[in-house]
């Protein structure tokens, strides 16, 4: 699995690179952010961040959750091609049972919690089969609320693996880490 990741990581570094493209400036300028080794290659903190940001969007009712999830996985430092992949949870054949949880979960939060909404969107209400009439703000507030137990879950879960299987998902250090202990010990000497 590991070699076809690799394999993967080392096509589309390539296909960044094309040859027919390479020479444009706003290619260079836009593809430039994403060309960077470290958003590519798995670590723990790298895949965990990744699965985090692509877990959120995949529970948000919204088209292209791709392009969103990259841009933040690019700037955040997390693993983009487990980011877009984790987008995939949300897919035709499992959308219709995160719908059905979300509601739930938005009217059970409403029902215990009383979180206070804005008025315009507690006024909205549209038919779902099967469920009847569901309000606009328990949906919304579902629809958050699991993208964000989802993205926290990720990252036990990717600590986990990387505890159980470290060889598959190594633990590397940041060069931005590395570099703060190294001034920390520097200032006790």
């Amino acid at each position: 699995m590991k070699k076809r990741y690799l394999r993967l990581v080392r096509h589309a570094l390539k296909a960044l690179g094309n040859r027919n493209l390479r020479h444009h400036e706003w290619w260079q300028r836009a593809s430039r952010p994403i060309r960077k080794r470290e958003l590519w290659i798995p670590c723990r903190d790298s895949v965990a961040m990744g699965m985090a940001i692509g877990l959120f969007f995949s529970m948000m009712l919204m088209p292209f959750q791709m392009i969103p999830t990259a841009l933040i996985a690019m700037k955040r430092g997390g693993n983009v091609p487990i980011a877009m992949a984790s987008c995939w949870v949300s897919n035709p054949l499992t959308l219709p049972i995160i719908l059905l949880i979300q509601v739930k979960l938005g009217q059970w939060l409403m029902a215990i919690l009383s979180v206070p909404l804005p008025e315009p969107i507690r006024n909205v209400s549209f038919a779902a089969p099967g469920l009847g009439s569901v309000n606009a703000a328990t949906f919304i507030l579902g629809m958050f609320c699991s993208g964000i137990l989802l993205a926290l879950s990720a990252f036990p879960i990717v600590h986990l693996f990387s505890a159980i299987m470290p060889q598959h998902l190594p633990v590397r250090r940041r060069k931005g880490n590395r570099s703060a202990r190294e001034t920390m010990g520097s200032s006790r000497a």
